[in-house]
């Protein structure tokens, strides 16, 4: 009996020294084998008052499994704000705007239209030619199909299935909840191109196809320039000249240059500096469109609209419900049938935002034009100021969610 003791007992050091060799890193079972091959039997440990089996699997556990990996509270905070970053910096930002809306106006002094508006909207296309493969580019403008729904939704759906059933149904049958000049500001607001800041970068954010979105926002506002006054002479009967060339110009220069260049620098070590800090140029994209938010809110506290208290309630109900609505409405037609062979979720997403959205850069400086000396001139604006930063706030509330399907997709492809 002795011998066999002595015989285990070297068969079983010679099995724990070639565990320990085998793994270098001790988890909960190996420390349990290794605890268990040392000590007796159960009989001699029972007898002897040793550990069992039982107690060195529990000594195990609470050596390896104990509260050293549980999170703490702080790390747990830490995560939390990372996934959240944008929506928290939502709140942030209208916060911040609310108290000190003079700070953060257009003309303050820290001139959020110059460095947020103009350098900081820069710099985003700029990143997003550089991100974009020329590909892409020429893959998503190629597109006709979808290019084409996105602009027949912005400049036909809108106006006529939209404006005009809401304005005359609300005319027709609840005539005292808004006047009418604020029901033909909503109808000049239907008529209006979509955004391209907001779309590219809300696009991005959401996880959508960046070149679709940049391509139908520069068609919309080019298209814009003419389909905007068509339809404003076919609603209101007047004849409308914009400065076309200077229009033009200013996208130009607003979006077409900085793409470009961005491009022209894909072919310099600028690109695999872009590709190994990603993730820090998406967090800038987002701090830009939170500038946005800050400064679009700033000046619509600081500005007021000239409003009665219910009429501006009645507003802040029906345009949200109408930009949600919309936003509905897209993803599941472009999500449809109809689409499933020519467009990939990421496009539905670039298009749904595309579709969806409506300019106050394009439309407060027309409706100036069209209706000035109108002594009604303020309540046409005040539909599309409303809309502004109602879009912002509505599209950072379901970018969490358009990136989770988008994200989820890409899981189940690979």
């Amino acid at each position: 009996d002795g011998a066999r003791v002595i015989g285990t007992a070297r068969c079983d050091n010679g099995l724990i020294r070639q565990c320990n060799n085998n793994i270098k890193t001790h988890t909960p079972l190996t420390l349990l084998l290794s605890n268990s091959l040392r000590s007796p039997s159960p009989l001699s440990a029972s007898e002897d008052g040793g550990e069992s089996s039982g107690d060195a699997l529990r000594a195990a556990l609470d050596v390896h499994g104990g509260d050293s990996k549980t999170p703490s509270v702080v790390e747990k905070a830490r995560a939390f704000a990372s996934k959240n970053f944008f929506l928290l910096g939502m709140v942030v930002a209208v916060s911040f705007a609310r108290l000190f809306p003079e700070l953060g106006k257009n003309g303050s002094v820290l001139r959020p239209e110059l460095f947020i508006g103009r350098y900081g909207v820069t710099a985003i296309f700029l990143l997003s030619g550089l991100s974009l493969k020329f590909a892409e580019l020429r893959n998503a403008a190629s597109n006709l199909k979808l290019n084409f729904a996105i602009q027949l939704a912005t400049f036909g759906a809108w106006p006529f299935l939209v404006g005009l059933p809401l304005t005359k149904g609300i005319e027709a049958f609840v005539p005292n909840l808004l006047p009418k000049p604020l029901l033909e500001g909503m109808l000049v607001l239907t008529c209006l191109p979509t955004t391209i800041n907001m779309c590219i970068l809300l696009t991005s954010a959401g996880g959508g196809d960046v070149a679709t979105a940049l391509c139908n926002t520069v068609i919309s506002n080019l298209s814009g320039i003419f389909l905007t006054p068509a339809l404003l002479l076919r609603f209101f009967g007047k004849a409308i000249e914009l400065p076309f060339g200077e229009l033009v110009g200013k996208l130009c220069n607003k979006v077409l240059l900085p793409v470009a260049v961005g491009q022209a620098l894909r072919a310099t070590p600028m690109k695999d500096f872009y590709s190994k800090h990603t993730k820090i140029f998406k967090r800038l994209q987002e701090m830009v469109l939170l500038g946005i938010v800050w400064n679009a809110f700033c000046n619509a506290f600081t500005r007021g609209l000239e409003l009665e208290f219910r009429h501006g309630v009645a507003l802040i109900t029906i345009l949200p419900l109408l930009h949600l609505g919309s936003l509905a409405a897209l993803l599941s037609i472009f999500r449809s049938r109809l689409f499933a062979d020519s467009t990939t979720l990421g496009q539905a997403v670039a298009a749904t935002f595309c579709g969806a959205h409506k300019t106050l850069a394009f439309g407060l400086p027309l409706i100036n034009t069209v209706f000035e000396g109108n002594a009604h001139l303020a309540s046409y604006c005040a539909p599309i100021m409303l809309m502004h930063p109602l879009q912002l706030v509505v599209g950072s509330l379901i970018v969490p969610y358009f990136r989770g399907i988008v994200d989820e997709e890409k899981d189940e492809t690979e």
